[in-house]
């Protein structure tokens, strides 16, 4: 088990550049991280640069605080797919979540979900500017929608990551969702203890190191997941060949 196929591979800056998606997406194929998450005007570019390569890319719309309109987000969100994005990451409405315009909030996930289709989404809820109350609404929301993946927090903004907020959205969609940890993520300890809590992807502006750390994986909640689930899908494949 490689988690390198968890991380999210980010841009550490609030202004980007060409320079920051060639080195971004080359870390990223050297280091067979699952994908590339980068604003949505650099998904053509970076989709050249990683032609021939497994590494997705994940497009960043309504960043940061999820103001845009709909409609705006809708069309940003459907370009970054005629351009090669395999997933969307989008912010929440936090102004409207604020003002308890819960209906505004769900209809904006709501309606960009349908308008991508089954093109995976991942709603951003910041979590740095919200309470545990309002995280738990958030997820709520979430749940009324068809999205994939809650994501805890954009991976620029510092300390936005913590353990307690994964399990509180985990304890909230249960098995209903999928939950992205992301920010100041910096080193293989970390982010295992992360996926142990419940999260199913990790988003990371570091390049974590891979080898090395067997006994930490070995006893890891997330490599016993991992087994269980090969040695059921063994089970199962001995079944099927058994009636043949």
């Amino acid at each position: 088990m490689n988690i390198s196929q968890f991380i999210d591979y980010a841009v550490h800056k609030d202004s980007v550049e060409k320079e920051d998606i060639i080195a971004l997406c080359n870390n990223a194929e050297q280091n067979n991280f699952y994908s590339v998450t980068i604003p949505s005007s650099f998904v053509s570019f970076a989709k050249q640069l990683l032609k021939g390569t497994s590494v997705k890319i994940c497009a960043i719309i309504g960043s940061p605080l999820g103001n845009d309109s709909t409609n705006s987000k809708i069309s940003e969100a459907k370009k970054a797919i005629q351009e090669g994005a395999f997933e969307i990451d989008m912010t929440i409405n936090l102004s409207a979540l604020k003002k308890k315009n819960y209906i505004a909030v769900l209809r904006d996930v709501n309606d960009v979900k349908l308008a991508i289709g089954h093109t995976v989404l991942k709603a951003c809820i910041e979590i740095t500017q919200l309470s545990k109350n309002e995280i738990i609404k958030s997820c709520e929301i979430c749940l009324d929608t068809n999205v994939d993946y809650i994501k805890t927090s954009n991976t620029f903004v510092r300390n936005s990551a913590t353990l307690t907020a994964v399990k509180i959205i985990r304890k909230t969609v249960r098995e209903g969702l999928k939950i992205k940890a992301s920010g100041d993520i910096k080193d293989y300890e970390t982010a295992i203890k992360y996926l142990d809590a419940g999260a199913e992807r990790i988003g990371t502006s570091s390049i974590i190191e891979i080898k090395e750390h067997s006994r930490l994986l070995n006893n890891s909640k997330i490599y016993k997941q991992y087994l269980e689930s090969k040695n059921k899908t063994n089970l199962t494949t001995k079944k099927e060949t058994s009636f043949i």
